[in-house]
């Protein structure tokens, strides 16, 4: 097989049947190359001396080094020819390339420079007037460019590994190989990113971001303020709880004109594919709640996790666990919504309960009961009617930032226990959260453990009305009773498709027999079609949701979430965005102050409720290990 290579970007794969036949080709490919190489360089040099540039013509561009510079008269080829499996051939093909790469280079240099002199010329206009620095289409202009420039930075590196690979394995760069290095645009921005510092952005400009689960940025992990040392878990008592009465609505965000300039300016900053992790991106839309208390809100149909235990067979119980997996995202995500949790600090915890009614813990298949209107908030009047589901969530690590929850009920002898890592990518229009790790759900009657991995969210259009979907493969197995699930959220097709389409298969691996399948909207309607020809439908909005108990502010610790953030939160409600900003800033630097203090004294942190264990986390007095 050989691969041809023109000088226009077109490539054509050529495969011959011998190697005959393929050394006819190459011979024959290369002598119209050297032909017109030849021809070329005699009748036209100048057609190759050009220069590139963003300005427009005649103008200047004194600051990029390489502004006069040209490209040479060795030109690359018309064609070129790259043998696989051939090293030979590739040692001989990276000799050429070597110093076609020292063009490019020159080229992305001046280029670079003279998207320098754009933004220099986009930031210098005044303030107020006709045209100024915030005008959206200059904006716009300046992101693309920026984005255009890291993109070919990108396949710059990917060209030097392709050319370094061919050499043998032993082959270091030397130093004419180290000088083609381009490290993309070094803007001014960049520095201010890492320092968590925007300059140049006004001061609304503080209040904007579009993440929709936390990355792990340093504005709210990066230092973390410090409890009482070695402290060990404290005791929430059942009876100081309280029904959480909290307003849990969010208002719709709107795509008002000075939110997208602020987040047009931030991409201009960002790279493809950057690792949002050590950015610090401003805060405007923030959920009211902390990441932590999202995890509980997963929690919110405690009668459909419960009822798994009641399943008589294998069956029944894996595949009420998929039906409780697949309603549980829709509260938890409070819809569609764009909004960003609280990222929760090293040390923040999270606690809460559920009273469930006994008898509305049935087996969903075989002893169906009536249903409630979702505007009702079934509570047992008598305790001792209802099952207790106690739920602990706490965050113990900042690099990477790893969240651990853990819940029980005793009376059923069911108890689950995650720890996830979240990791934020940009990726242009669009940020990728990705929900690294897995949870257990193990039944101590039966024996069963489930083992249970979490999507990954995104967050769509943020110059427009930004909203979030769902989207990767998940996976659910039991090695005891030979069950396993894969659910699958597919995200929208760039043109065409439904949003938010989940579809799940639960199959029996030992007999290799698919025994229930289920297709619909992650945040509506599910429909679940059963091996015995059976059907059953699901709308996750009319599901009876079952509040949260609390103990009130004044009871809670100085580490437990809403007391942390109470301020941040008092003023959003209020709709005062910049004392929410300076609310959450001197919670910011307390953080940095424990750290560094942590750091001086060489005192690792140590958790409170989990310890690790293995590649994991684990609550350090489960359920399985006490009863």
């Amino acid at each position: 097989m050989l691969v041809v290579y023109s000088a226009n970007g077109e490539m054509y794969k050529l495969r011959a049947a011998d190697a005959k036949e393929r050394q006819f080709w190459v011979t024959q490919l290369r002598a119209c190359a050297k032909y017109h190489m030849e021809n070329n360089s005699k009748t036209t040099p100048s057609s190759r001396s050009r220069s590139l540039t963003l300005l427009p013509h005649g103008t200047p561009n004194s600051a990029s080094p390489c502004s006069q510079r040209h490209l040479s008269a060795g030109a690359p080829g018309v064609v070129s020819v790259t043998h696989h499996k051939s090293p030979a051939a590739a040692r001989r093909a990276k000799s050429q390339y070597s110093g076609q790469l020292h063009e490019v280079r020159e080229m992305m240099n001046q280029v670079e420079g003279q998207q320098k002199n754009l933004v220099h010329a986009i930031e210098s206009l005044p303030g107020s007037g006709p045209l100024t620095a915030l005008d959206q289409d200059l904006l716009l202009l300046k992101a693309t460019s920026a984005a255009t420039l890291s993109c070919l930075g990108e396949c710059f590196t990917l060209l030097q590994q392709s050319v370094r690979q061919a050499g043998p394995p032993s082959h270091k760069p030397g130093a004419s190989e180290t000088i083609l290095g381009w490290h993309g645009p070094t803007s001014h921005s960049t520095d201010q990113l890492k320092n968590g510092t925007l300059g140049s952005l006004p001061s609304a400009s503080a209040n904007i971001t579009w993440a929709i689960l936390p990355n792990s940025s340093e504005e709210e992990h990066g230092s973390q303020p410090e409890p009482e040392p070695n402290a060990g878990p404290e005791l929430v008592l059942s009876e100081e709880e309280q029904s959480d009465n909290e307003d849990k609505e969010e208002a719709e965000l709107g795509a008002m004109d000075d939110q997208r300039s602020v987040i047009l300016h931030l991409i201009s900053q960002l790279k493809l594919g950057m690792d949002l992790t050590k950015v610090v991106l401003p805060t405007f839309i923030l959920e009211k709640r902390s990441l932590l208390e999202m995890y509980a809100d997963f929690m919110a149909h405690p009668d459909l996790l419960l009822a798994i235990t009641a399943g008589a067979t294998p069956e029944e119980r894996v595949i009420s666990f998929v039906e409780y997996y697949l309603t549980a995202f829709h509260e938890g995500r409070k819809g569609t919504l764009a909004k960003k949790p609280y990222n929760p600090i090293i040390g923040e915890t999270f606690h809460c309960s559920w009273e469930v009614p006994k008898d509305r813990v049935k087996s969903k298949r075989t002893s169906p009961h009536s249903p409630i209107s979702c505007l009702e908030h079934p509570m047992a009047d008598d305790p001792c009617k209802s099952y207790k589901l106690r739920f602990v969530a706490e965050q113990v690590s900042h690099h990477p930032p790893i969240s651990c929850f853990y819940c029980e009920c005793k009376e059923k002898r069911l108890c689950v226990n995650t720890h996830v890592w979240t990791k934020s990518k940009f990726m242009g229009m669009s940020v990728g959260v990705s929900m690294i790790g897995e949870g257990v759900l193990r039944l101590l009657d039966h024996g069963e453990e489930y083992v249970f991995t979490l999507p990954s969210a995104y967050a769509r259009s943020i110059l427009t009305v930004p909203w979030v979907e769902l989207g990767g493969k998940v996976n659910i197995s039991c090695a005891k009773t030979g069950y396993s699930a894969t659910v699958t959220f597919h995200t929208k097709p760039f043109y065409g498709g439904k949003v938010h389409r989940v579809t799940a298969e639960v199959k029996h691996n030992p007999t290799n027999t698919i025994v229930c399948k289920a297709h619909g909207e992650w945040n509506g309607t599910l429909e679940f079609t059963y091996s015995n020809g059976e059907t059953k439908v699901i709308d996750t909005t009319a599901l009876p949701v079952y509040p949260k108990k609390l103990r009130p502010l004044e009871k809670q610790g100085p580490m437990e979430s809403r007391n942390l953030w109470q301020e941040v939160t008092h003023y959003l409600r209020l709709g005062d965005i910049d004392a929410a900003t300076e609310q959450k800033r001197r919670l910011e630097e307390k953080q940095r102050m424990e750290e560094r203090k942590r750091e001086t004294l060489h005192t690792p942190w140590r958790p409170k409720y989990f310890i690790p264990e293995g590649d994991g986390w684990v609550y350090f007095n489960p359920l399985w290990k006490t009863h």
